[in-house]
């Protein structure tokens, strides 16, 4: 497997690349990730069964795409080595803190690159969940359909209906009323564990589920799990005020990550659904 993986490296870098043994590190709960030495200096190297390899192209391309506008590790080359799907990425020695400012006005700056839908060019995951990005016009009918709509279509698969789903996928217009985001390009799995810093402070982003959406989502689900400082905040309001209806709409955009951590996890996320979504039934 790693001769095929050298070989793919030194066909993209256009060079002899020998590789040294893999040293496992973090990287999250669904792929198996190591950093790798070479001849070529260090590498990130993500494995997961062949079968999804269509993640790692989806994740490749999500970096290009955010490379654009913000700093992230360049993806190099991807492909399958015997049974394994392979994602190689540029390594970087990443802290944990760093300009909580300088993220707050970078992201602001990245969510001006814009498209004129909704959507991405390809479908990708969220987790392991295969996220939907089919091109539409209309942000409420995005989100009812190819985001919320989904998580509670997958929940029923499981066992768990919520009685209300159906008044809020109604109910969305209400959220919405006299405001219009524009499609940001976004990178849709922003919590604290998907971002890192340089030596000097500057942020990078990882492992992103990109598409084209309202830059509240991104926000939003920087306050789910916590990790970002005021700065942070403070930063991007400066760069990029927030509209009023963010306040109500941050527990919509939420409601999604909570519904897939259900639907990936089990557990008491379904109760938090729950709660979240007689909040915004309440607030309608």
């Amino acid at each position: 497997m790693w001769n095929q993986i050298a070989l793919a490296l030194s066909t993209a870098l256009g060079e002899p690349v020998t590789l040294g043994s893999p040293r496992a590190v973090g990287g999250g709960s669904i792929n198996h990730a190591c950093r790798v030495e070479s001849s070529a200096g260090p590498f990130f190297v993500k494995l997961n069964r062949a079968g999804r390899l269509g993640m790692f192209e989806a994740e490749a391309e999500g970096l290009d795409a955010l490379g654009r506008a913000i700093r992230v590790p360049r993806a190099i080359c991807h492909g399958v080595a015997g049974e394994h799907a392979f994602l190689a990425l540029e390594w970087l020695d990443l802290v944990r803190h760093g300009d909580d400012a300088a993220l707050g006005e970078a992201l602001a700056s990245m969510h001006r690159h814009t498209a004129p839908r909704y959507g991405w060019a390809h479908d990708n995951t969220i987790g392991s969940t295969p996220q939907a990005n089919g091109w539409l016009d209309d942000w409420i009918e995005f989100w009812r359909v190819r985001r919320l709509g989904e998580q509670f279509r997958l929940a029923r698969q499981q066992g768990r209906r919520f009685a209300r789903a159906d008044r809020l996928l109604e109910a969305l217009p209400a959220f919405f009323n006299g405001y219009v985001p524009a499609p940001s390009l976004l990178h849709g799995d922003l919590w604290s564990g998907n971002v890192g810093f340089l030596a000097d402070g500057g942020p990078v982003l990882f492992d992103p589920a990109c598409y084209h959406g309202d830059r509240e989502a991104d926000l939003a689900m920087t306050e789910l799990f916590g990790g970002f400082g005021r700065r942070f905040y403070d930063a991007y309001r400066a760069a990029w005020p927030l509209d009023a209806g963010y306040a109500t709409r941050r527990d919509l955009y939420n409601l999604y990550h909570v519904l897939n951590h259900f639907n990936l996890f089990g557990g008491g996320y379904a109760d938090e659904a729950e709660r979240l979504t007689e909040r915004l039934l309440a607030a309608v």
